[in-house]
């Protein structure tokens, strides 16, 4: 695909169509050229200990049943997942993956659902880094994955967890996650709404990694 037309759809993407991060969305290829079908909420939950796993990053595929927030223009949200704050991961129809937060915020954090197991698994903070984006600003979310990833230095579990769901997915190195991640949020138009019909904001917040110490010595 042309520079161009990568701009057009970083620009003009919609919640209905699907963001392109990277990640081919029919299929993949191994090392020895079999096509591999592409990663779905059925496919990972079929094999418990990648989903036990994943549980050590914080993420669950149990839905929650309750419904506690709207998106204009799906009538019934599909949820495949939640993390330990409270947030909600949702596969909607074009497949994009929405994750709505329980502190009233909600976007598109990645094009495919492989390339969000993707995007979980290479960088679990995934959701401090958009803490600490100054406002959406991509050189400072880089900054931030930079400090964040040295904090798990001495994470054995974590490590672990992280190279064995990559072994029993057969998942594939993106080649830039915390880019696709920005250009997902930034390019994100779902309107969530919590039940009492109040929109919830962007998952980009205002702090960058100078407001905490620990970040910035780790980024010094």
């Amino acid at each position: 695909m042309c520079e161009a037309a990568n701009a057009a759809i970083s620009l003009q993407i919609r919640a209905h169509e699907p963001i392109f991060s990277g990640v081919r969305q029919n299929a993949r290829s191994d090392l020895k050229g079999a096509v591999l079908m592409p990663l779905t909420p059925e496919v990972l939950t079929a094999n418990s200990q990648v989903v036990a796993r994943l549980g050590s990053l914080d993420i669950s595929f149990t839905p929650d049943d309750e419904s506690w927030f709207t998106i204009d223009g799906i009538e019934s949200p599909r949820q495949v997942g939640s993390d330990g704050s409270g947030g909600a991961f949702v596969l909607l129809p074009s497949q994009n993956v929405l994750y709505v937060s329980s502190e009233g915020r909600a976007g598109i954090i990645a094009g495919t659902f492989e390339a969000f197991i993707q995007l979980v698994v290479v960088r679990p903070y995934w959701l401090d880094i958009l803490k600490f984006s100054a406002g959406g600003d991509l050189a400072e979310m880089r900054r931030a994955a930079d400090a964040l990833e040295a904090t798990l230095d001495d994470e054995d579990e974590v490590n672990e967890a992280r190279e064995q769901i990559r072994k029993g997915l057969d998942l594939p190195e993106p080649d830039d996650p915390v880019g696709a991640l920005y250009e997902a949020v930034a390019a994100s138009d779902a309107i969530v709404r919590a039940t009492d019909g109040s929109p919830f904001t962007t998952l980009f917040n205002r702090f960058s990694i100078d407001n905490n110490p620990m970040l910035r010595n780790a980024a010094a």
